[in-house]
């Protein structure tokens, strides 16, 4: 759209026109620019400092942009990074199954029941043994663990005894439980990568190929995932969710380029509104952003789903099965992004009526819903019904276009879901509980840079909800993993429920002192 001396009409009003047009449409792009600036640079935070100058100031009818920072480069990780497909590099490399001589030996001896004979009652003597061994990981070294199974003999009958072979949690795998939970808790809890574990363990004396190591996590998710159609059940059958979504890139086979997936994020927790019931949260990938998305995930789900506007959840809302309950920190974001624009008083204004709402939520957080309710109804009504006409009065003085007419356009066009939160208690104001659970997603998205194929981002889904749901109940995803991993392979999948991070928790001495 740029300006042509040529072409600028003779017509003093049609020349004003087109440059109050270009006006608009500079302060838009300002507007965005700003936007993404804060998103990319800025802090999280969305309170007002009304002492600085706006960051991007309109001088002489010219976009001034103060100097950004250079951005920050990710370190580059080795080629080839797929931590979901096996590594392709050559070379020579120790022998996995000669274990370093210099890591410490646990000796675990397993004897027979009897050493006595049964079929003649003679004792049997030792004919020789079975040894094999497994890496472990206890937080802070490696040591191995050797199994010795003796064979013995009866002189009288030649009857051979031998006890069997210690159950594995992968079978004929070399790591025990605890360096399998310290692989997943380092991945998805503390986003550490593989092919930067892999540099870990070498220094530590282990050679571990990121490769072995992405088996290993497939495996554990393959053994986990009875427990995380568990937790599935368990969220699902909530009265009330939150839901939000987050990018997650893909590796693209044979083009060394990625493509985007979502991982969807799905919250229960009572917890403000005095629930009894324990917080758990469900992720779920999918290989794009399609609304059959979300309703194939809450297909059994029926109550109260608190999200924000996305038109992908519109199709849950028709029948009624599912009420929809929006955010106002989503409202309240567009409002703070026109303040930091131009430091618009209307902004700043909806802002202050906006956190008088706050600070009613803050003094009730953790009441009954009854009391709740009751609250809001005789303290946040009238606010909201005195917000709703001064928006509107407000609108009618703004251009369509502009960014401060958008946000109230939105405001007023969630009206209804805005306000269910008043009513009833068990809503929440805002759906800042999934956005949370998306933070941890973003933290290790920064870290691995992708995904290496729709199935790492399934196995991803699966773990990230188990760690997740332990971090929601204050359990260290290392014990957790650890006390799992070493009973599930046995446990009867009609009792999978005993397993779930809350039933759990009380047989972890240090589950709730060590928070996660």
């Amino acid at each position: 759209m740029a300006l042509e001396y040529s072409k600028l009409p003779n017509d003093l009003e049609e020349l004003k026109q087109l440059l109050l047009q270009h006006a608009q449409w500079v302060e838009a792009l300002r507007s965005e620019v700003i936007r993404l600036r804060r998103w990319r640079f800025g802090s999280s935070s969305e309170t007002l400092d009304t002492t600085r100058s706006p960051e991007l100031p309109l001088s002489g009818g010219m976009l001034v942009a103060t100097p950004a920072p250079p951005p920050v480069k990710d370190p580059a990780p080795p080629k080839l990074l797929s931590v979901d497909e096996p590594s392709r590099r050559r070379g020579t490399r120790r022998p996995l199954r000669v274990l370093p001589a210099e890591l410490p030996r646990v000796i675990h001896t397993h004897l027979p029941a009897s050493c006595h004979c049964a079929g003649c009652g003679q004792q049997m003597t030792r004919l020789g043994e079975d040894i094999s061994e497994q890496l472990d990981y206890v937080p802070g070294y490696f040591q191995v663990l050797r199994h010795v199974r003796p064979k013995l003999s009866c002189a009288a009958c030649a009857r051979i005894v031998q006890a069997g072979a210690p159950v594995r949690p992968i079978e004929r795998g070399l790591p025990t439980a605890g360096l399998l939970a310290q692989v997943v808790a380092a991945k998805y809890a503390d986003h550490v990568p593989l092919y930067r574990q892999e540099g870990v363990y070498r220094r530590a004396g282990v050679e571990l190929p990121r490769s072995m190591l992405a088996s290993w996590v497939a495996e554990a998710a393959k053994l986990l995932d009875p427990l995380v159609t568990g937790l599935e059940q368990y969220v699902v059958s909530a009265s009330k969710l939150h839901a939000d979504d987050t990018p997650v890139p893909v590796l693209c086979p044979g083009n060394g380029r990625t493509r985007t997936g979502r991982l969807w994020a799905y919250v229960r927790d009572d917890r403000p509104c005095s629930g009894a019931d324990p917080p758990a949260v469900l992720y779920r990938y999918s290989p794009d952003r399609k609304a059959e998305r979300p309703a194939m995930h809450l297909r059994a789900f029926v109550g109260i789903l608190q999200a924000d506007a996305y038109s992908g959840f519109n199709a849950l809302y028709v029948d009624g099965r599912v009420v929809e309950a929006a955010c106002w920190a989503h409202a309240r974001r567009k409002y703070y992004d026109v303040y930091l624009a131009d430091r618009s008083p209307t902004a700043a204004e909806a802002l202050r009526r906006i956190g008088q709402l706050y600070a009613i939520e803050r003094e009730i957080r953790g009441q009954s819903p009854q009391v709740r309710s009751q609250v809001r109804i005789e303290r946040a009504a009238p606010l909201l019904e005195e917000l709703q006409r001064w928006l509107t009065l407000e609108q009618r003085c703004l251009s369509v276009k502009s960014p401060l007419s958008a946000a109230i356009q939105y405001t007023l066009s969630l009206w209804s879901a805005l306000n269910r939160y008043v009513t009833d208690g068990r809503i929440e104001i805002d759906n800042n509980a999934a956005e949370r659970a998306i933070r941890a997603l973003v933290l290790g998205r920064r870290n691995y840079l992708f995904a290496g194929s729709d199935a790492g981002g399934e196995t991803a889904a699966r773990l990230y909800s188990l760690i997740g749901t332990c971090r929601l109940n204050d359990i260290d995803p290392h014990l957790y993993l650890r006390h799992v991993l070493e009973r599930i392979a046995s446990h009867p999948i009609n009792r999978i429920e005993q397993l779930l991070p809350w039933r759990v928790a009380p047989l972890l001495p240090l589950a709730l002192s060590r928070a996660a």
